[in-house]
């Protein structure tokens, strides 16, 4: 299964996503910036997984960074 992006973010001319899959019994998060991957983080349920995306991207928008789909 591919990767399904949870949100987009743009500040000039990058971008960031966060994308999900399910991953066995648990769920990666990645977050990628123009389109390579800088971190990536594995949760037991998709739910503590989308917090985590929700919670970078809070801190994303503080620092300047615009939601883009």
């Amino acid at each position: 299964m591919n990767f399904q992006r949870l949100w987009r973010v743009r500040k000039r001319y990058d971008h960031i996503d966060a994308e999900i899959r399910p991953r066995g019994a648990e769920w990666e998060l990645r977050i990628l910036r123009n389109g390579r991957r800088l971190l990536s983080w594995r949760f037991p349920d998709r739910e503590a997984a989308s917090a985590e995306a929700t919670s970078r991207l809070r801190d994303l928008e503080r620092s300047g960074w615009h939601t883009h789909w």
